[in-house]
């Protein structure tokens, strides 16, 4: 072969058998893009974000709907039916995210007691115990004014829950999140060395049933409940503040 023939030969390339489809333009013939539309559009991918924002509007409406139905109708009077009709959902939507209204309850419960969690998380103990017990005590009160204003007012509130009071991991973590507390100012000496356990459900039940009865009264003093509280827990009957005039037990 001569040398003329052999360029002729070298100059001369497979012509490719890809034919371009109106409007495509094609990648090169080699590497990993071979033959692929370099304008193609690839597939959309799954949404997952869309879905999950979809199943948290789902689940607040519910709720939303719930709160509304045990106010006006009370807990035990109130019917997951009444509860879908204040909803758009359909009634097997409901079911896909609760399976009654007892556990529509422990959720709504659940949700409030994850926004007291982070109130609670927010309360430090400094050098000064009583500037925690104050802090953590005046925060709780001020919560339970808050979370009143979620609850159209109609039923009394003894009214829109069931008569057992739902029981919630939340619930297990505050109560460890003070129990905590209180040992660490056990340790650092700025807390008398006391039964910690017992003295952080004496002050979970104190609260509790103070917030309750302050929520009956109008207007509502978080402040108060709140010194009435701390000086109860750290200084006993002698040092809670004395009422200027007679006031009802509620």
């Amino acid at each position: 072969m001569t040398s003329f023939e052999r360029k002729r030969k070298a100059a001369i390339r497979p012509v490719s058998r890809r034919v371009a489809q109106p409007g495509l333009r094609l990648a090169p013939v080699s590497g990993r893009h071979a033959g692929v539309p370099l304008n193609a559009q690839a597939p959309a991918p799954d949404d997952g974000g869309k879905r999950a924002r979809t199943k948290a509007r789902n689940r607040d409406a519910i709720l939303a709907a719930a709160r509304s139905v045990f106010s006006e109708l009370g807990y035990e009077a109130a019917s997951v039916r009444d509860i879908i009709r204040r909803t758009n959902l359909a009634s097997g939507t409901f079911y896909n995210y609760f399976q009654s209204k007892e556990e529509v309850a422990e959720a709504l419960a659940g949700d409030a007691l994850q926004r007291l969690r982070q109130v609670v998380s927010a309360q430090h103990v400094g050098e000064d115990f009583e500037a925690y017990l104050n802090g953590i005590l005046r925060a709780f009160f001020h919560f339970l004014v808050t979370e009143e204003k979620l609850w159209p007012l109609s039923q009394p509130r003894e009214k829109r829950f069931p008569r057992v009071r739902v029981q919630t991991p939340e619930r297990f973590a505050i109560y460890e999140e003070i129990k905590a507390s209180i040992a660490l100012a056990i340790e650092r000496g700025l807390a008398p060395r006391v039964d910690k356990g017992f003295l952080t459900v004496a002050i979970m039940g104190l609260a509790h049933n103070m917030g309750e009865t302050m929520l009956a009264r109008r207007p509502h003093d978080p402040d108060a409940a709140a010194d009435f509280a701390v000086s109860l827990i750290l200084k006993g009957l002698a040092a809670v503040p004395r009422s200027e005039k007679p006031r009802s037990s509620r």
